[in-house]
């Protein structure tokens, strides 16, 4: 075994027993799962583009990922990820082979973990996660809040 499937193995399990978790305190922290590395990076950015670009880079160039992409839509609010060749496939396809659906997505939770440390966002939460073993791809779906005013707006996660 070499270490990233023993990492992976170990976050499976973790994932595996907060999911099973009763008293539900658990689920409001696993965003902050991933964010040492990023938070370890000078991320900049005036923007939501800029601040997602400059992520975007730093996680490539680190290995984490192969490629990566994004769209903002739902009126501001709808953050997508397509994310290929992430490191933390192994842990996404052992989880849905143990029948626990994957929500916790370190690369995504970086990105998310930036919006608001640079950008002040209020707040973001990864909503789906959906994997394709073959192709080693992962899209994610996350509300994205710049502001008070945007947290009552709803938009159809499958129309822009």
């Amino acid at each position: 075994m070499n270490e990233m499937e023993y990492c992976n193995e170990l976050i499976v399990r973790l994932e595996e027993l907060l999911f099973h978790e009763l008293s539900g305190c658990a689920a409001w922290k696993v965003e902050l799962v991933g964010v040492d590395f990023i938070q370890s990076k000078s991320i900049e950015g005036k923007n939501p583009d800029e601040v997602i670009r400059n992520c975007i880079k730093e996680i490539e160039a680190a290995g984490l990922v192969e490629e990566m992409n994004y769209t903002i839509g739902g009126r501001g609010v709808k953050l997508e990820l397509t994310v290929k060749g992430c490191r933390h496939i192994l842990k996404e396809v052992k989880l849905k082979r143990d029948g626990v659906q994957p929500y916790i997505c370190p690369i995504t939770n970086m990105i998310l973990d930036q919006l608001i440390e640079k950008l002040g966002y209020v707040t973001t939460y990864l909503a789906e996660v959906h994997i394709d073993e073959s192709k080693e791809l992962c899209r994610t779906r996350s509300a994205i809040y710049e502001d008070e005013d945007k947290i009552g707006c709803v938009c159809n996660w499958n129309e822009e």
